[in-house]
């Protein structure tokens, strides 16, 4: 099974997923971000049409060949990617277009659909808790919120998808508790 953390910048993904392997080390893999790969690997970011195209397409492939090569070395424990295929949507040029993103890369919207069981959506923290200490992030509050609303956009039509907001108050034990209660409901499902 697979199970997709996504969402926008700074919604704590990469805090829930440390906080899983702790939890359940025996029964989750955990399939890193294939864009911290690319971008922290040295791929030379671009911001015009054709660069950011070329670029969501080197994480797209990256991110199938990583979930490959982990589901094959780990049979029977939940795969938990930060990030999943169709959250290159939102960083598309033509996010309007969905159809575009798909035919570079050779899907559809039903293959990318069925390739993950479950997605869990995190909110971006508001901006009294923004996180910029992650040397990868160049995204502004401003730009994250925008990227969010993509992220939630792109995964609309997944059947088992759940969006947890960020409170008001930016507290964020409440948002990784409700995230710990609906990954441990997943595991719950695994045999």
């Amino acid at each position: 099974m697979k199970l997709v953390l996504t969402g926008g910048p700074s919604g704590g993904k990469t805090t829930l997923a440390q906080t899983l392997v702790r939890e359940f080390s025996d029964r989750i893999v955990i399939v890193p971000e294939a864009a911290s790969i690319v971008y922290g690997g040295g791929w030379p970011r671009r911001t015009t049409r054709q660069g950011v195209e070329h670029q969501q397409k080197a994480i797209y492939f990256l991110q199938r060949e990583l979930e490959a090569m982990l589901a094959e070395e780990s049979p029977g424990k939940l795969l938990l990617c930060d990030r999943g295929s169709l959250d290159g949507l939102a960083y598309w040029p033509d996010r309007q277009n969905p159809g575009d993103f798909l035919k570079a890369v050779g899907s559809t919207m039903e293959k990318e659909i069925a390739r993950y069981d479950f997605i869990l959506h995190l909110d971006t923290a508001p901006s009294t808790g923004y996180d910029l200490t992650n040397p990868l992030r160049r995204e502004s509050f401003s730009e994250a919120t925008i990227l969010n609303a993509n992220v939630r956009e792109a995964w609309k039509h997944h059947p088992n998808r759940t969006i947890i907001e960020s409170p008001e108050d930016g507290a964020f034990s409440e948002k990784l508790a409700l995230a710990l209660d609906v990954v441990e409901s997943v595991l719950a499902q695994i045999k």
